[in-house]
């Protein structure tokens, strides 16, 4: 087995390690607003839950030589944003809001994603998302070296939630219904494949 001190590597090759090595990673799709008033729109794999009690998610929004994404400064100093979940029907569209635009174009027309507007937030989420979040900031940190932050650290708390009546029963979510997908390394993405129980011991 190879032994490798992540000093030793590039920040490259620890990227490659971790996006090869943790998977699959469900995949956030996320407006938010800018100054100007353009809805913005892209996808993130470093995302996860938090906190059900309250309801709160994480996002690490990566940045690119110290410069802040144009999310993690929206999201900051907006307060507000919406998390979608990215499924085998809207990836296609998701994917192309990765492209980098710049903050006075909106990914969402891009896209031809179609807007629809939030209950308790500013922020518009977009319809071809069987489930979506809205959010409020709770806490953002800046993570790495102090002259040059590596990321943008994002805890969300959830205040309304959104989803397709033909997914949900008896309180459940049907996994086969949403089809999720998530992101492996390099283009690959995966569905949800096989499902399995293993009763958790007493």
């Amino acid at each position: 087995m190879l032994s490798i001190d992540p000093n030793t590597n590039t920040e490259r090759e620890n990227y490659k390690f971790l996006i090869g090595s943790i998977i699959p990673r469900p995949i956030a799709f996320v407006t938010t607003l800018s100054e100007d008033g353009v809805l913005n729109g892209a996808p993130f794999s470093y995302f996860n839950i938090v906190s059900s009690n309250p309801p709160m998610i994480s996002l690490s929004i990566q940045r690119s030589g110290g410069k802040q994404k144009d999310t993690a400064r929206n999201i900051i100093k907006q307060k507000e944003f919406v998390v979608h979940i990215v499924d085998e029907e809207n990836v296609e569209k998701v994917n192309k809001t990765a492209a980098s635009l710049p903050p006075h174009e909106s990914e969402i027309v891009l896209a031809q994603l179609t807007k629809v507007e939030s209950e308790k937030i500013s922020v518009q989420g977009v319809k071809q998302a069987k489930i979506r979040m809205e959010c409020v900031l709770e806490y953002s940190l800046e993570l790495g070296e102090k002259e040059l932050p590596g990321c943008d650290l994002i805890i969300g708390k959830v205040i309304q939630f959104h989803i397709e009546d033909d997914i949900y029963e008896n309180g459940r979510i049907d996994p086969k219904g949403l089809a999720a997908v998530s992101r492996l390394a390099g283009a690959n993405y995966a569905k949800i494949g096989e499902i399995f129980e293993i009763e958790r011991p007493k």
